[in-house]
């Protein structure tokens, strides 16, 4: 089996299981989405999902958020992990958001990556997410299955993305990203994969 059919066969298997694609982390804006994404590093999207409500209703625009104490955001997000370091970011963030772009989330990488606690990966997110611009970003689950199926060299992920962005159409990228996060998650773990029962893995063996 070459490449094209061997991504083509992973495209129908992944539309047939996931036609839908829900975003799994509540948000209700852009600036929502970048929060919720960045609280997600390291972290599950259950736990961020808890602790968001709280901090979006004190905290539900980059103003608002701009002039919470950094102590009140930590003590709210501490359940989601790394929150000494992700507190002074959204503080961070949220101070340039209104000091430079109106209080909005600015819907190019350039801009969004300059800013504090925004990686590629994240700002990929909300490219794709809050804006619907094409971007395939990928997390721990994307580079591994990436990897396992043999259409990267799971280097690192840059190279997973550059890698999965020439093999899958354009147009498939934003689905395909939570495709692949809910398969990995629900049939293909990192830790006692059955390979024979795998919908995918099975397939292209």
């Amino acid at each position: 089996m070459n490449k094209k059919e061997k991504t083509q066969q992973i495209q129908s298997i992944l539309d047939k299981l996931y036609p839908k694609t829900p975003i799994p982390l509540k948000h209700k804006d852009a600036f929502t989405l970048l929060i919720a994404v960045i609280l997600s590093g390291n972290s599950t999207d259950k736990a961020v999902n808890k602790v968001t409500p709280a901090l979006f209703k004190v905290g539900g625009s980059a103003d608002r958020m701009s002039k919470l104490p950094v102590s009140t955001i930590r003590k709210i997000i501490t359940p989601a992990g790394l929150a000494p370091t992700k507190s002074k970011n959204i503080k961070a963030l949220s101070q340039i958001l209104v000091k430079k772009f109106n209080g909005r989330v600015p819907d190019n990488f350039k801009d969004l990556e300059s800013l504090p606690g925004v990686g590629h990966k994240t700002a990929s997110v909300v490219m794709s997410q809050a804006f619907g611009h094409s971007a395939f970003p990928v997390d721990t689950h994307i580079h591994r299955l990436a990897t396992r199926w043999g259409l990267s060299n799971g280097k690192n992920v840059l190279q997973t993305e550059k890698d999965l962005k020439k093999v899958f159409p354009e147009n498939k990228w934003n689905k395909l990203h939570l495709q692949i996060i809910y398969f990995g998650r629900e049939h293909c773990p990192a830790r006692f994969h059955d390979k024979n029962n795998c919908p995918i893995c099975s397939k292209l063996s």
